[in-house]
């Protein structure tokens, strides 16, 4: 997992680089416009529909990351150094770290040009960019990067931890790291094409985003009294973690309010606030109130934040399977 992470900050996702979430968005579309076809306007259907296409990704990846396990058992026809280096590049798929960051930066960088700062904003938010001024633009910077670094970076890496917990109490045989990764990452890629309550999807899209926000429940909590441990003095947790949780839990979000929350105050960035999406205003709750707005400084502080709450992680983890 150590080797996968440090692969994923390396190289991130190469374009040209075939990715196992392409493969699951070709899935769910194909299913999604065969079960749209069938159920029509009907909700019931729909909804069954729903509970299939997530049965069918989320087990069909995790038996997927499960069969590669098994190329590092002794009686792998693979040679061990081989089988290792696949293993270790498809977990590093799971993981987002490098691709959230460039992303991000990649924004900042636009900036003061702002069409081109929105229309790079527009690749990794939900929201409607056309009319936001540069502090908005930071604004959504900050709060992509703080709810995607629990989406796409701390969560699988919670379910790699718990597979490989897993395999060092002796369930050799069940699933592992890449299994529960790659579940994970069905799940999530679920409630990003599906996750929308509008439309056939407000039906079709409820199994896979109440199971993302199911699995996401616990790592993001996990983040939320862990982060302040790497971000400042001790003896501001209590305070800190508190008031984190005291702004995050009135956003309906069971899951994002707290994300953003814990990295605005960690990073001292303001957030929350009005989003457009579509024709639909969001009003969200302000998060750090007392903070300044969010800057290119304090952004790529939150990035910084990220990643060292990652090496944490992992350096917490080794110690804990090295001492059992």
């Amino acid at each position: 997992m150590i080797a996968a992470a440090g692969l994923d900050l390396l190289v991130g996702d190469p374009r040209w680089s075939p990715h196992p979430v392409v493969a699951m968005g070709c899935v769910i579309t194909g299913l999604r416009q065969w079960i749209e076809a069938w159920a029509g306007d009907r909700p019931f259907r729909l909804r069954a529909g729903g509970v299939l296409i997530t049965l069918v990704l989320v087990l069909g990846s995790g038996a997927t990351g499960w069969l590669l396990e098994r190329l590092l058992l002794p009686q792998s026809p693979l040679p061990q150094p081989l089988a290792a280096l696949l293993v270790v590049i498809a977990l590093a798929s799971a993981l987002a770290a490098r691709s959230l960051r460039d992303s991000v930066l990649a924004v900042l960088q636009a900036l003061p040009d702002l069409p081109s700062a929105r229309d790079r904003l527009s690749w990794i938010v939900g929201r409607d960019v056309s009319q936001l001024d540069q502090d908005d633009i930071l604004r959504a910077s900050a709060e992509t990067a703080s709810e995607n670094a629990v989406d796409g970076l701390f969560a699988p890496l919670f379910w790699m931890l718990i597979g490989a917990g897993l395999w060092k109490a002796g369930f050799s045989q069940g699933p592992g790291p890449l299994a529960l990764a790659w579940a994970f990452k069905a799940s999530s890629t679920l409630d990003s094409m599906l996750g929308y309550k509008q439309g056939r999807l407000r039906w079709l899209g409820t199994a896979g985003a109440r199971l993302d926000d199911l699995l996401t429940w616990l790592p993001c909590r996990l983040v939320l009294i862990t982060l302040p441990l790497v971000s400042m003095r001790w003896s501001q947790w209590p305070t800190t973690v508190r008031a984190a949780a005291a702004d995050g839990r009135p956003d309906p979000s069971p899951n994002a309010g707290l994300s953003e929350s814990i990295f605005a105050h960690c990073a001292d960035v303001q957030m929350g606030g009005p989003n457009r999406y579509g024709n639909t205003w969001i009003n969200k709750p302000l998060f750090s109130s007392q903070s300044e707005k969010a800057t290119a400084y304090g952004v790529r502080k939150l990035l910084n934040l990220g990643l060292r709450l990652e090496g944490a992680w992992l350096v917490v983890a080794a110690g804990c399977f090295f001492l059992q």
